[in-house]
């Protein structure tokens, strides 16, 4: 994809030659080998994209580039540089290593565990040392130091903090300053571009006050990357969004079933939802989408007769540990879906969030997304399943059902536009 890329890069987490994925979130490039563990540790740990057969946002794609350049795998290997680690016998995988287990235990300390990070000193008040960071974070966004930012983020920095003194967010102070690529950062870790200051301006504001209008552009292209994403997993384009189109609406090729009573009743289900729980539902979609698409990508660049095993498959979304036992649940059936049934549901999930941004009348229900999921998965196939298979991978035990306890509204809100709630 970049014409920037060298042969000498070599691959964050074994030091292979020519890797050929990247970890957006963690500023590195990485080997197929070291992807296929990637992969399996899902995309709130490190979301993958091919450097070449993915499309990528240019600025998004220099923004991984320039932290690889300037050492961020440092930052996520801190500890392995000190000559103690190799004296106690502490090593970073190498090629010739086995992807199960050496390389697989690797990544998860390096990544999931964040076993290297360096740590700050222990603190009474762990709030007030997240807060620090975050006025930190804060202060350099208005440099082009990308590596210290992520430093910040990897320590506990939010995102999307507020300052109670200057009423703003990093993403306020980064988009009036111009810094598109911190913008990009920031809003992978999090920060949402409609969110207000304290006299009621966006980032996008700012962003076209300063003339910065590349920045403007890609801003409204993060606060629709939600939709935008799943709109072009079915149609292959996206909204015109300089010109006020923000939404797309496939339609089925055959929309006959659609007007079934089942369709009728998932649909009805899906309106019903809160704000707070659609959004998740949407979300949870997206991240299917991804792994769809990223499979795609895998099993095509991929020589089969060597890498492609069972244990570089990824048949579901991984656990998510932030979610409840429920939701995780939900997530990893909708890889049950076959291609009709999964259109359906993004094609009414793009259809309700329109809907939702228009400010149309809502009821607050508090439906279980699961009871949706199933309506939907009904809707087109009656033919039975192996029953002896299971639908998902064991969680953690969890008696907690309310789906509310998630992610931030932060990236909820970013993802489904400034106007959705």
């Amino acid at each position: 994809m970049s014409k920037r890329l060298r042969s000498s890069e070599v691959c964050a987490d074994c030091s292979g030659p020519d890797p050929s994925w990247a970890s957006v979130n963690r500023g590195t490039f990485i080997c197929d080998e070291c992807c296929s563990v990637h992969r399996s540790l899902g995309r709130h740990i490190s979301q993958v994209r091919h450097l070449k057969h993915t499309p990528w946002p240019p600025t998004l794609l220099q923004m991984v580039e320039t932290l690889y350049n300037n050492g961020a795998n440092s930052i996520w290997e801190h500890s392995l540089l000190d000559p103690a680690s190799i004296m106690s016998g502490r090593r970073k995988a190498n090629p010739q290593d086995k992807v199960h287990p050496n390389k697989a235990e690797f990544i998860r300390a390096k990544y999931q565990m964040l076993a290297f990070v360096h740590r700050l000193p222990c603190r009474d008040d762990d709030s007030v040392t997240a807060k620090d960071l975050s006025k930190q974070l804060h202060s350099s966004v208005r440099t082009g130091n990308l590596e210290t930012c992520l430093r910040l983020l990897s320590l506990g920095a939010q995102a999307n903090f507020f300052h109670p003194e200057k009423g703003n967010t990093p993403l306020h102070v980064a988009s009036k300053a111009g810094q598109i690529l911190q913008a990009e950062l920031l809003s992978v870790y999090g920060a949402d571009p409609g969110t207000q200051d304290s006299s009621g301006k966006t980032p996008v504001d700012y962003a076209r006050q300063g003339g910065h209008h590349e920045l403007a552009e890609r801003l409204v292209e993060i606060q629709y990357e939600l939709t935008d994403r799943l709109a072009f997993y079915l149609c292959g384009r996206k909204p015109d969004h300089k010109n006020g189109q923000h939404f797309i609406i496939p339609q089925m090729a055959d929309s006959s079933l659609d007007l079934s009573e089942l369709a009728k009743a998932a649909k009805k289900k899906l309106q019903s939802l809160s704000n707070h729980l659609f959004e998740e539902l949407a979300m949870d979609v997206y991240d299917e989408v991804d792994r769809r698409e990223t499979d795609a990508v895998w099993l095509a660049t991929q020589n089969h007769s060597t890498l492609v095993t069972e244990t570089t498959v990824v048949p579901f979304l991984p656990v998510n540990p932030e979610y409840s036992s429920t939701r995780n649940q939900g997530r990893q059936k909708l890889a049950r879906f076959n291609a009709h049934e999964f259109a359906t549901l993004v094609i009414d999930i793009l259809s309700d969030a329109k809907r939702r941004q228009q400010g149309s009348p809502l009821s607050c229900s508090k439906d279980n997304v699961e009871l949706i999921l199933k309506t939907i998965n009904n809707q087109h196939s009656i033919e039975s399943q192996d029953n002896d298979q299971p639908d998902y991978d064991s969680v953690a035990s969890d008696e907690d059902t309310d789906l509310e306890t998630t992610a931030s509204k932060a990236n909820r809100q970013k993802l489904l536009g400034k106007d959705a709630n």
